[in-house]
């Protein structure tokens, strides 16, 4: 199991952090990950601090990272902007 680009391991969860260009510009990119982890019922710890995004995607009941996390977290760049 690889991680995927740009994600690291920390304290058992995949996390990465996004700075978008504006703070409506953050909150769009929040709704297109929380889409994808209604569509997956699998979903991410997500902060928002004004235009800072920071993803943990992580399988609680499993204890730390799984494939699914890992599909997630390569998932998630379909809702990184252009």
């Amino acid at each position: 199991m690889s991680t995927p680009e740009g994600w690291r391991e920390e304290d058992g969860a995949l996390v990465r952090e996004y700075e978008l260009e504006s703070f409506p510009a953050a909150i769009a990119f929040v709704s297109c990950v929380a889409e994808l982890g209604e569509r997956e019922n699998h979903h991410p710890d997500i902060d928002i601090r004004y235009k800072r995004v920071l993803l943990r995607w992580t399988t609680h009941s499993a204890g730390g990272i799984t494939e699914l996390d890992r599909d997630m977290a390569a998932g998630t760049s379909a809702c990184e902007p252009t």
